[in-house]
């Protein structure tokens, strides 16, 4: 429902990673752009103020009284949204998420998306920095901001748009998968495990709607599967299954695998590693990013990149020279000796890769994990015995209360508690704080120089990073005192 004529255009939930980004493409490509949202938080919300973006803290129908000619809708909007409400009244032309990145974006590009529970933003970021590396002027949206081009959208002449393709759900009046409103030129599969308890039943469902994608490819396109998680075999009238149409080529680390991870070495700051490509050496490469799941990504990258025809020198600068995404084990600051890094991570999976990722790179001193459980799915016991077995890396422990325990029902709700009480049983030294005040508190007077504060969560955690790098314990001569002892 996009008009053919437009000038203004309201989006509704505009400061989530990905509405930030369209909103800014948009503004960028000379609409009249509007947006509203709540609760919101840095650094999307510095980012669209820079753009010069109207955002209305809160929902209101008179966010719409100026009857813009299309309304963009997030999918954390519900059909009980004032806003939501007030377009239907009022007749507004709508649509989703990526309708509108396919209609003002793709609009006759060749799409490589890179779906996947893990590693969308960091792989889709690397193989964007390939493209622009080797002059093809690409364009992209992706769900976190790129260092390199300090924005986590490009709008490019050339023939190539990458995308990160979400498995969540498109909008309250679209349930299916967002990834579903693409057509691949060339997709990534990083691998498929169970997320999003708040829209999956289970992992078979997860990996239904992942089938419903790759058997949606055509046959003149290519899939890059992560050889341990084996596309899945999407059913047919309820029963049986059918072969995919699109070209299937694997990368990870088997044998068998086309494009194989053969080995690597931390050498901090960078990490050194090589890439063989059907059983001969493809390259050796150098890193900032680190990790073995990491390098992984870059794995698949490379593969899409070599297939489009770049040249392995000019991956091997870039490579060397991307500097990686916000929120992706960045750095924050140091204050006395101790590093504050940010990540996203939360999955259990993604919390036990980054800290095992992390500790070789800072070995002189502790690492300190500090975790807020606040996706709809962490939120939830579903986890809960896992969580446990995601911390081996870690020396010391900070777990944070869930801040939006009330979104889940009572007898679904994670403890972190428990979580704590478990790790501690292991013979981890793990603590367990209400509110972020006490977490910056206890940070301020237990951390030490040479310690690395890994703190992850996929929302702004109060800006809990800042807060303790100007804390005045932090800062005080008493800590420099403290810290010299040590």
């Amino acid at each position: 429902m996009i008009p053919s004529k437009i000038s203004s255009i309201h989006l509704i939930a505009v400061c989530g990673t990905a509405m930030g980004a369209v909103a800014a493409m948009l503004k960028d490509t000379g609409f009249d752009v509007t947006g509203s949202d709540s609760g919101v938080y840095p650094p999307m919300s510095d980012f669209l103020a820079s753009k010069g973006i109207d955002i209305k803290d809160g929902f209101s129908a008179d966010n719409l009284a100026h009857k813009p000619d299309l309304v963009i809708v997030g999918n954390a909007v519900r059909r009980d949204n004032p806003e939501a409400q007030e377009m239907f009244r009022s007749g507004l032309n709508y649509c989703s998420m990526p309708q509108a990145i396919n209609h003002f974006l793709v609009n006759g590009k060749k799409a490589l998306v890179v779906t996947g529970t893990h590693g969308k933003t960091t792989t889709s970021s690397l193989l964007s920095w390939i493209l622009y590396e080797a002059g093809l002027d690409p364009s992209f949206m992706i769900g976190g901001i790129l260092k390199n081009f300090n924005s986590n959208y490009r709008i490019g002449n050339g023939d190539y748009v990458v995308l990160e393709g979400d498995e969540y759900d498109t909008a309250f009046f679209d349930k299916g998968s967002k990834f579903l409103h693409y057509n691949p030129f060339m997709a990534i599969l990083t691998g498929i495990e169970f997320d999003h308890a708040d829209i999956f039943k289970d992992l078979a469902h997860v990996r239904t709607v992942f089938g419903r994608f790759i058997s949606g490819m055509s046959e003149q396109s290519t899939l890059f599967a992560y050889d341990k998680t084996p596309p899945p075999a999407p059913p047919r009238n309820g029963e049986g299954s059918f072969l995919y149409r699109c070209h299937l080529i694997k990368y990870g680390k088997q044998q068998d695998s086309t494009w194989q991870l053969s080995s690597f070495s931390p050498q901090p700051p960078i990490t050194n590693f090589e890439i063989v490509k059907s059983g001969k050496l493809f390259g050796k490469f150098r890193t900032k990013l680190i990790g073995e799941h990491n390098l992984l990504n870059a794995a698949a990258a490379i593969g899409v990149a070599d297939a489009i025809g770049i040249s392995s020198d000019i991956i091997v600068r870039a490579l060397e020279s991307f500097d990686g995404v916000k929120r992706r084990q960045e750095v924050r600051g140091q204050i006395r000796g101790i590093t504050v890094m940010d990540d996203f991570a939360h999955h259990p999976t993604a919390v036990k890769e980054t800290i095992r990722a992390v500790k070789p790179f800072y070995p002189d001193g502790r690492l300190i994990a500090v975790f807020e459980p606040r996706t709809n799915t962490s939120m939830r016991q579903v986890f809960q015995n896992v969580y446990p077995l995601c911390f081996d890396d870690a020396d010391l422990i900070c777990i944070r209360k869930p801040s939006r325990l009330d979104k889940v029902p009572e007898s679904e709700r994670f403890s972190s508690e428990k979580l704590v009480e478990d790790l501690n049983a292991q013979g981890k030294t793990a603590y367990h704080f209400s509110d972020t005040e006490s977490v910056i508190a206890f940070l301020s007077e237990h951390a030490e120089s040479g310690d690395v504060i890994l703190i992850m969560s996929n929302g702004g955690f109060d800006n809990i990073h800042d807060r303790f790098l100007i804390h005045p314990a932090a800062s005080s001569d008493m800590f420099q005192k403290k810290a010299a002892l040590h």
